[in-house]
Order: C-alpha cells, then structure tokens, then sequence
C-alpha cells in the first residue's frame, strides 16, 4: 500500500486497451448517511481479455491481483474515484465481469470485502446471482453504467459494515 492515497486514482489500465470506465461514489458510516472520511479502499480487477496480468518486475506477492489495482482514499466528504477501464470476465468461466474491492476503515483492526462491483446488463449476471445469490455486503455491487463524452461513468456507494460477517461495531 502506498503511503500518500489520494481520493482519486487512475488504474494502469486507464490508457490500456479496453473501454474507459470511471467509478465514483461515497462511502457512508454504518446510518447510510453520514460521509465517512479516511476510509481506504483496495481495488482490483481483469484486463481487456478477463486475465490478472501482472506487469513486469511486479512483486511476486501481489502478481495474483494483476496490475489493474490500486488503492483511493476517502476524503471528509467520504468521496472516490477510480479512473480505470472496464473489466472483461474470465476467459471460458461464467462469471460476469466484476471488480474486487477490499475496504479498510480507520478505527476497525482488519480489512474486509465488499460485495464486487457487477454491471448491470451484462449477460452473465442473472445465473450468476441464480446460482450465487448477492449477499449486498456494503450495499448493493450491481452499478448502472451510463457513457458519458465517450467513457462508461457508473455509481457505486458503500456502507460501512453493512451485511459483514463478524463486524466489529455497533
């Protein structure tokens, strides 16, 4: 992890081949409405061709993430922002496009996992949910994309400790 997290970051893959994809939203405390700020949030996800590709010289404990990840860091008004292109999914799988997110907050010791962000419409997401029902940790994973000056622009809002197993506040 970095030791300087900005509230936005641009991905690797923002200038990579693949379709532009700009992730946005706030985080909120545990009301679902009071912004939470100094919350990190890690991100990764599958290049163009749905592979974790690793880039050259890139830590061996890390290589598994690929080199499409990165980290953002909430500000007072609990705001992100991930530049990065859109995920494609595992090449011959039936899992649908998605990006990983693993948040950290200030005052709870260990990290935990969100739900992944899923794109509405994609084909694949309907038997997942079928079969994978969504557990809606944090809120909802499903985001709406909308193409705006000719990137994909989607919403995707976290509540602390909302559906996570084991989470250690009120």
């Amino acid at each position: 992890m970095p030791q300087k997290i900005n509230a936005v970051d641009t991905s690797p893959g923002w200038n990579e081949e693949g379709q532009q994809l700009m992730v946005t939203g706030t985080v909120f405390q545990q009301d679902g409405r009071t912004p939470a700020k100094d919350v990190v949030i890690y991100y990764w996800h599958t290049d163009n061709d749905g592979y974790y590709s690793p880039a050259p010289g890139m830590d061996e404990r890390v290589k598994r993430h690929g080199h499409i990840r990165g980290w953002v860091k909430t500000g007072p008004d609990g705001k992100y922002a991930i530049k990065t292109i859109r995920p494609a999914p595992y090449p011959k799988d039936m899992l649908p496009a998605h990006i990983h997110l693993s948040v950290k907050e200030p005052a709870v010791a260990n990290e935990y996992y969100t739900d992944e962000i899923n794109f509405e419409g994609d084909t694949l997401l309907v038997a997942h949910f079928r079969k994978y029902p969504p557990e809606n940790r944090g809120g909802s994973g499903v985001v709406k994309v909308q193409l705006k000056d000719g990137r994909q622009v989607a919403e995707h809002n976290i509540v602390l400790g909302l559906n996570i197993p084991y989470y250690p506040k009120k």
